[in-house]
């Protein structure tokens, strides 16, 4: 009888952790490069939307399009609203960055509302706009989604002592100075 509960906690925990994998990251540039960034943001963050308009674009041109790094972008919600979008940017579960990139670069257009239903609505409509085929409420409802943002977040407190947004980590260790274009150049060029 042991071993019969034995294997079927097994299987249960076997069956929770394929679940937990079946939901891809957001990824941009080589898998397998030498360098590897993660950014714990959350999107209502401004200084999130400034690290992806002014920041990202030259890191993509110069690291990530080149393969000499990679960037994974992981979650860490600020409020529901960046709890919601963030599972929206993950809903369509294809590893792409373009929901996620929308977000960042439209967010005054819809990080507004006084409830979380008008909030909710906002960013529906930003989607619907920008022409995101999802289905919001089944993207908001998710929990294995859910789970999966909300594990990011924990996994930044626990891992990377992540206290604010963004947060960069590169190899493995957090990224300490001003975050800026020349900053990040000059870390990512020991490294190469």
């Amino acid at each position: 009888m042991k071993k019969i509960i034995l294997i079927l906690i097994l299987f249960l925990l076997g069956s929770l952790n394929a679940q937990a994998d079946k939901i891809k990251r957001i990824l941009v540039g080589n898998k397998s490069a030498k360098i590897s960034i993660i950014a714990f943001e959350s999107l209502t963050c401004s200084h999130c939307a400034n690290f992806h308009k002014d920041v990202f674009p030259l890191l993509k041109k110069e690291y990530l399009d080149t393969g000499l790094a990679k960037i994974e972008f992981r979650h860490f919600p600020l409020d529901i609203a960046a709890f919601n979008a963030s599972k929206v940017s993950q809903c369509k579960n294809d590893g792409d960055p373009k929901i996620l990139e929308s977000l960042y670069a439209n967010q005054r257009q819809w990080v507004r509302g006084n409830t979380v239903e008008e909030a909710n609505l906002n960013l529906q409509k930003y989607l619907i706009k920008q022409g995101f085929n999802i289905d919001f409420e089944n993207c908001i409802n998710n929990k294995q989604i859910e789970d999966f943002v909300l594990n990011d977040r924990i996994d930044g407190v626990k891992n990377f002592k992540v206290n604010a947004t963004p947060t960069i980590i590169i190899n493995n260790e957090k990224f300490e100075k001003t975050l800026n274009y020349k900053n990040l150049k000059k870390a990512l060029e020991k490294l190469i």
